[in-house]
């Protein structure tokens, strides 16, 4: 499963263990040929693309930010999680893939 995302956070970065391939720009993931995109929702131009993204996309944010989660799904992103939520399901991913 080739997995692509936008996830700028260094932190983040390391939980995904080197299982999603990483762009520097959210307008990036825009024809990006991969089995699924994953976003931080929170940085900037993300929401802008969400829904111009061919290919199943994951999103995630704080658990608190119940704003920015409906704005997320109105922009067209087919799942979206609270951070934690998120962590525990691309491990899931990742290990169904192997």
């Amino acid at each position: 499963m080739r997995i692509v995302g936008f996830v700028p956070d260094l932190m983040d970065r390391s939980r995904l263990g080197g299982a999603v391939e990483v762009v520097t720009e959210p307008a990036s993931l825009v024809g990006v040929s991969a089995d699924l995109v994953v976003v931080d929702l929170g940085r900037d131009g993300v929401l802008e693309v969400v829904g111009r993204i061919d290919v199943p996309t994951i999103g995630f944010c704080a658990h608190v930010d119940d704003e920015l989660m409906s704005a997320a799904t109105a922009a067209g992103c087919d799942e979206v999680l609270p951070r934690s939520r998120f962590f525990r399901r691309i491990a899931q991913l990742v290990a169904d893939d192997r």
